[in-house]
């Protein structure tokens, strides 16, 4: 008994065969699909294999122990914890008192028995081979057993003794160190040995060194208090080891100590919500880290897979089309012997069905070659190690399955065209005269409709960008459909061309069954391309309005910022000689308590901080000293009419020096571009400049109030009071205009702050530049400031410098090789297909080079229509989601006037077609497609007799 599995197993024999005897076609499909499954199924092993679990986590945290046991500096307060350890609260209400702070004590919490391990990390600058370089310090006895996965040994050993540090591979390769060298720390004369090279397999990036407890971070304390540097801030934990594990129980006995516990049993066996305080009794929710995709991912993932999946069909059909009417003889003698429509469909399906299946299998196979191969890269790039190669046989059956079902879609069209033809037909070769469907291009015109209008629903009334990416996808298959009609449209431009390019149409017009679906091909490809593109750059073109210049375009600025100020006058003359300086202009600062004090350190040794004494009238009535919460205070009306009014308006400019308060000469005013002659005369006359005219009293002056005790301050200030400290009044003039200063608000000479009583330290300077400063001064410049080891905020203003035009330079490349690629498929087909044509033409008479123009054109004609079309479908889905972007820029905008709790700025979300990209797409890379179609095509070809298969 014949049954369907005997004539599918005959078809798959028939379609077996044939696809090795015609291995250039097969190849090309098989290539087509196997590419799709090689970088999804290499990708979903990557970020498989870099997922880690539980277990590897906490190996990589913990090592061997059991838990860690960490102080979250509650003053030893009892406290409730989550689980994991990460979220954890105070037990009792501190709304009428003060919040617990303060160290606890680590050894209360380790339960009895236990064996623990000191780990304590802090930072420091290290002396390489370049220079100063912030390193972390960590001290852990990391050839302890209990210390085992933490740190990775990778050459040499572990410290032993004091005296010696391992240091992370890739903190060697930044100081330019190897194992065996030695290091020294600013600020300390021991010198220490590099024993060893190690790394954090989390943290591959990371610049670390290790050494034994005890050893290192004690002394570099103690010798920066003496240098009157900052000192090392260091935090300390524990790592426990217990018989049976840190149970749960465990956990909340360490927590009545005020400290926090990751215990390895208890994140691989959490206990119940209900027996978890914090989630019960203080009131928290468990926090879900998910992992997974949110629903308007899955709607744009799954778009983004069905149009490749739709790409590699409108690829791949032409190519089973034109192998079944290179097989029609063969379908044809199945038909002659007894086989019916669905033999010879099953036959074209089978096709599909074999290429699909070695596809999926040779890329699963090159998906695991190419994850090994690009492993360590990935690693690298991600900076972390994976452990191990994470399989997972469902997800990797579930891609190969793709190969198998685009194969079987992309053989349907020819299987049921093919099944159509009559015996006679397919034997004696005649292709009868084949009429376009008229019912495609109108679904395809619904079909655009319809996605434009959801689109456009998308981007005005609702906010959802689901319903804006679904509805472009639905505009674009539209487009899709209308493709064949399009095609003949585009047809009725060969009447006014010469020979070649209107054979070349003519052929794209008689064989719409290849040309549509290579001419959709582009158009998805190009679409994408030009989607991403126009909205990248219309988020270019808007970070450029809001784009707000730091100084002058090329100018430097250098704060010394860690209150050293031995090591400015060596900062300045740094920049001077690295840089190519026109103006140089040094500053000095304010300076409240004795040398040395870090600026904003107020209250921190005896340091105190200084501010202007901005008169009461001048300041914003909803940023008063006694105005606790505005938006109780004032109504919406009030908020709203304040919004307005000049003292309010919000100023984002940052100087780098405590206030604004710049202490310089008039070369400041060259150099931030100030031109006002009146300004230098009040200098010279000594008085002040200001650039504010809110900060003057009515008397023409400005005050400076000093505050030396921060504490008293902040306390007057929570009580709406004015901060106390003596105020020196300076006589000021006041700029002209409202010129910009870059957040300077007074400037003045040395000798007027001398004459008013202020104190002063050099801090910096501002410089003009000549010419930009190059990628090389600056490297230069940062290893001569690295060397002198003091905290130096440098900022160079080069302008709005953003990464659209890569963007753009990378998807115009990535547009052109796929349409370049799917024009050259559908020439390779239109030549296997109109070889007996090509015969005829060589019969005829015709030049040797109307083969290669031919060719050429071919190619072109597919390129010139897939771009153009594609140029147009895909500036829909990115103006949509523009539109979308706009409205909600203005709700937001509308909710802050409404708030009126500040001083929003009118939203700005432009619209920007890249011309040139569309440009390059539109003109050379058809242009390129003909060329190269033309220059790869034989001129000549051997004379046979007409075939009739």
């Amino acid at each position: 008994m014949k049954t369907w599995f005997h004539s599918w197993r005959a078809a798959v024999r028939i379609a077996r065969r044939d696809a090795w005897r015609f291995k250039g076609r097969s190849f090309l499909v098989l290539a087509m699909l196997t590419l799709p499954i090689l970088g999804v199924g290499a990708a979903d092993l990557t970020y498989r294999s870099s997922e880690l679990s539980v277990e590897e986590t906490l190996t990589r945290d913990m090592g061997r122990s059991d838990a860690r046991i960490s102080d979250p500096e509650l003053g030893g307060a009892p406290l409730y914890q989550g689980p994991d350890g990460n979220g954890y609260r105070p037990v009792g209400d501190f709304e009428n008192k003060p919040y617990p702070e303060g160290p606890a004590d680590l050894e209360k919490g380790v339960p009895a028995g236990a064996t623990t391990l000191e780990d304590s990390t802090g930072t420091g600058k290290l002396r390489t081979s370049y220079g100063l370089l912030p390193t972390e310090i960590r001290e852990l006895k990391a050839s302890d057993p209990m210390a085992e996965g933490i740190m990775r040994l990778t050459e040499g050993r572990f410290p032993q003794r004091s005296g010696e540090i391992a240091a992370t591979t890739h903190f060697l390769e930044a100081g330019k160190l190897s194992v065996g060298d030695s290091v020294t720390a600013r600020g300390l004369d021991t010198s220490y040995r590099i024993v060893g090279a190690y790394e954090l397999p989390s943290n591959l990036n990371t610049d670390q060194v290790n050494a034994l407890p005890g050893t290192f971070l004690a002394p570099l304390d103690k010798a920066l208090k003496a240098d009157e540097l900052p000192g090392v801030e260091s935090s300390t934990t524990h790592l426990v080891k217990i018989s049976g594990g840190f149970t749960w129980n465990m956990v909340k006995e360490t927590n009545k100590h005020g400290l926090v516990v990751t215990s390895r049993a208890v994140a691989l066996n959490p206990p119940a919500l209900s027996d978890v305080p914090l989630y019960q009794e203080a009131g928290e929710s468990p926090y879900d880290s998910g992992g997974g995709i949110e629903d308007e991912e899955m709607v744009i993932l799954a778009t983004v897979v069905g149009l490749a999946m739709l790409e590699i069909c409108l690829l791949a059909g032409p190519a089973f089309a034109v192998g079944a009417r290179r097989s029609r003889r063969q379908l044809g003698l199945v038909g002659a012997n007894g086989g019916d429509r669905s033999h010879i469909r099953a036959v074209v399906l089978a096709g599909g069905l074999v290429i699909g299946v070695a596809s999926a299998v040779v890329g699963t196979v090159l998906a695991f070659g190419l994850t090994v191969a690009v492993r360590p890269l990935m690693e690298e790039y991600l900076g972390q190690r994976f452990e191990g190669l994470d399989i997972r046989p469902l997800e990797l059956l579930g891609i190969a399955l793709i190969a198998v079902v685009t194969g079987l879609l992309a053989a349907i069209v020819p299987a049921i065209t093919a099944s159509r033809q009559t015996v006679l037909a397919s034997l004696t070769g005649r292709r009868g005269v084949r009429k376009s469907s008229r019912v495609l291009p109108v679904l395809g015109l619904i079909a655009t409709a319809l996605g434009a209008a959801i689109a456009l629903y998308g981007t005005t009334l609702s906010s959802q960008v689901t319903l804006v990416a679904t509805g472009s996808a639905l505009a674009e298959l539209g487009v899709v459909a209308m493709t064949p009609a399009l095609v003949g449209f585009f047809g009725r431009a060969g009447r006014w061309m010469p020979l070649s390019p209107r054979l070349a149409l003519r052929d794209a017009v008689r064989n719409r069954g290849r040309t549509a679906p290579a001419v959709a091909a582009v158009l998805a490809a190009v679409a994408g391309s030009v989607a991403v593109a126009t909205y990248a750059a219309s988020d270019d073109a808007e970070q450029r309005a809001k784009y707000e210049s730091s100084l002058p375009y090329g100018a430097v600025s250098a704060v010394v910022d860690d209150g050293d100020s031995r090591d400015v006058p060596a900062v300045r003359d740094a920049i001077q000689k690295n840089l190519s300086i026109d103006v140089r202009a040094d500053v000095d600062r304010v300076l409240v308590g004795k040398a040395g004090c870090r600026m904003y350190y107020g209250g921190e040794d005896g340091c105190g901080s200084v501010e202007i004494a901005v008169p009461k009238a001048n300041v914003c009535p909803l940023w008063a000293p006694d105005v606790q919460d505005a938006e109780l205070e004032f109504s919406a009306a009030e908020r709203r009419k304040l919004m307005k009014d000049p003292r309010c308006e919000e100023n984002n400019d940052y100087s780098g020096i405590e206030a604004g308060i710049l202490i310089g000469g008039p070369e400041v005013l060259d150099v931030l571009g100030i031109k006002d002659p009146a300004a230098k005369t009040a200098l010279a006359d000594g008085r002040a400049v200001s650039f504010n005219k809110f900060n003057l009293q009515k008397d023409g002056k400005v005050g400076i109030r000093l505050i030396t005790d921060s504490d008293a301050a902040q306390e007057a200030i929570s009580d709406g009071k004015e901060a106390p400290g003596e105020v020196k009044s300076i006589a000021a003039h006041q700029v002209k205009g409202d010129p910009r200063s870059y957040g300077a608000e007074v400037l003045m000479t040395p000798a007027t702050a001398k004459a008013a009583g202020l104190k002063t330290a050099p801090v910096g300077a501002y410089y003009s530049t000549s010419t930009l400063p190059s990628s090389e001064q600056q490297q230069k410049l940062n290893g001569d400031l690295d060397k002198l080891g003091s905290s130096v905020s440098l900022r160079v203003e080069q302008g709005y410098v953003g990464d659209s035009n890569t963007t753009l330079l990378v998807l115009t490349v990535f547009a052109g090789l796929i349409t370049l690629g799917a024009a050259a498929i559908a020439t390779g087909l239109a030549q296997a297909d109109a070889e007996a044509d090509l015969k005829t033409l060589e019969a005829v008479g015709a030049p040797s080079r109307v083969r290669r123009t031919l060719s050429g054109f071919q190619c072109g004609v597919v390129a010139t229509m897939g771009v153009v079309l594609g140029s147009l479908a895909g500036v829909l889905p990115a103006v949509a989601l523009r539109l979308t972007e706009r409205r909600s820029a203005m709700e937001m905008f509308q909710e802050s006037l409404d708030e009126a709790l500040g001083t929003p700025s009118s939203p700005y979300t432009p619209i920007v077609i890249p011309w040139e990209t569309l440009g390059g797409l539109l003109i050379v890379v058809p242009l390129v497609a003909t060329v190269l179609a033309a220059l790869v095509t034989r001129s000549n070809g051997s004379m046979g007799r007409r075939a009739v298969t």
